[in-house]
């Protein structure tokens, strides 16, 4: 019987250019479509991102420029009060804050607010809880620090609606006469707070 070596011992050639098992190639004929598929979801999802990123801070909204919607929202577990547009009104201008203790990008612009609430010329912060079990979003606060002036408890997202809320977080510029005078979408840093809110309420305070 002859063996798979040549002469010197070293594999045929033919062998060694076998071609790859059938069920080798039947396998990458579905394999190779699904990984050049989630690249191009990947690379989607990426420049999608980054539009989002770029834009999402500026969605327009049919309140601008309109009072704010009424509504009267319950307070937290610890809270001796909630949260109407009455309360809102009283204070002139000042910034509507929707949070939930369960929202990743909250979290991250909170400090912004526990540092801005302490400055001597801020003006009120009201936090909207947005969709949050109550018991959470006061373990939350407790925790990361209270910036609010009133906090409301909107637990079925029904005056999220009124407000227009797209998603969290979301913050609202009010002026003195309880008219929405800006829509910021997305995570407050530092710069959006400084360079367009900052502002914007000097302006208006005049």
């Amino acid at each position: 019987m002859s063996d798979a070596t040549g002469s010197s011992g070293e594999p045929n050639r033919a062998d060694a250019a076998a071609p790859p098992p059938r069920s080798l190639l039947f396998r990458l004929r579905f394999v190779i479509p699904v990984l050049v598929f989630a690249a191009l979801a990947i690379i989607f999802a990426f420049q999608l991102g980054r539009q989002d990123d770029e834009h999402s801070r500026d969605l327009p909204s049919a309140l601008l420029d309109r009072p704010m919607p009424d509504f009267a929202l319950q307070a937290l577990p610890g809270w001796s009060v909630g949260l109407t547009d009455e309360d809102i009104r009283a204070a002139g201008i000042s910034m509507v804050n929707v949070f939930a203790s369960w929202c990743g990008p909250c979290r991250v612009e909170h400090p912004i607010w526990v540092e801005y609430a302490k400055q001597p010329d801020a003006v009120p912060v009201f936090g909207l809880n947005y969709k949050d079990a109550p018991e959470n979003a006061t373990d939350w606060l407790k925790k990361l620090g209270d910036p609010y002036k009133q906090i409301g408890a909107d637990q079925d997202g029904r005056a999220g609606i009124e407000w227009g809320v797209y998603g969290v977080p979301e913050t609202f510029v009010i002026d003195k006469e309880g008219r929405i005078v800006l829509k910021h979408v997305g995570v407050m840093t530092r710069e959006d707070l400084d360079k367009k809110i900052l502002p914007l309420i000097a302006k208006l305070k005049g």
